[in-house]
């Protein structure tokens, strides 16, 4: 099963701390797979960690949240070298791909080297869900505000712009974000920026926005325009999305 339309799932969120595990997929993780149409056999998620440098403690975490889901996780491993020989067909063959977060920068980078941004948006066409937290939210978009190059949050502007818009992640959580954010916008280094407080997703189909969606009660996400020589910022209220399984 494929999303019917080109789908991403773009969030400042998708874990929690378990009873028994150090993370369990929240309930952002279970929506993007839920978006993929996928049913009757286990979903298929193909797990990212570039960003934090494919990290075999955080892999080791993703796998066990994989099975408390239910899911069938495959890690695409980028360092030392590509763990598999066909990267887009491993691409297709899943339902759901999540992007760990980190550095956006040095994804990116590492992404562009091994031909990951020509297969991703393949895949992205062909129905496979793209969806991720903080980097791997911004990563979909034209850009954001990033620590990538060190604590003093800068911008970056050379994503993939799969999507035609500027994303602000961990809008409530970081107090430099949202000052930086409408700065970037009101000066025009940044298009209209799209925002997520903490343990929020935003949704699109194709290109367009359609829904904000949280797994937290009371948080927002935003859409930041410039007008003139100002940034104006609208709030947008998420719908609730219910608790995963136990």
């Amino acid at each position: 099963m494929t999303a019917p339309q080109p789908t991403i799932v773009a969030t400042s969120g998708g874990h929690r701390v378990g009873a028994r595990a150090r993370v369990l997929f929240d309930s952002l993780v279970h929506h993007a797979v839920d978006l993929s149409g996928v049913h009757g056999r286990r979903p298929r998620v193909l797990y990212l960690g570039t960003a934090v440098g494919d990290a075999e403690h955080v892999t080791a975490r993703m796998h066990e949240a994989a099975r408390y889901a239910g899911f069938d996780l495959t890690p695409l491993a980028l360092f030392p070298m590509p763990n598999v020989e066909d990267v887009e067909a491993t691409l297709l063959a899943h339902d759901v791909v999540w992007v760990m977060g980190g550095s956006v920068a040095n994804l990116l980078a590492v992404w562009r080297v091994h031909g990951l941004e020509g297969a991703l948006r393949r895949a992205w066409r062909a129905g496979v869900v793209l969806s991720g937290v903080s980097a791997g939210s911004i990563c979909w978009f034209q850009g954001g505000a990033t620590d990538s190059y060190g604590p003093r949050l800068r911008p970056v502007t050379d994503a993939l712009g799969f999507l035609p818009y500027g994303n602000g992640v961990h809008y409530d959580s970081d107090g430099g974000r949202r000052p930086l954010i409408h700065r970037l916008v009101a000066d025009g280094t940044l298009p209209t920026t799209h925002c997520t407080d903490d343990g929020v997703g935003l949704v699109y189909r194709g290109t367009e926005l359609v829904e904000a969606v949280t797994e937290i009660p009371g948080k927002g996400a935003y859409v930041v325009t410039r007008e003139g020589d100002r940034a104006v910022e609208e709030r947008v209220e998420p719908r609730r999305l219910p608790p995963p399984p136990d």
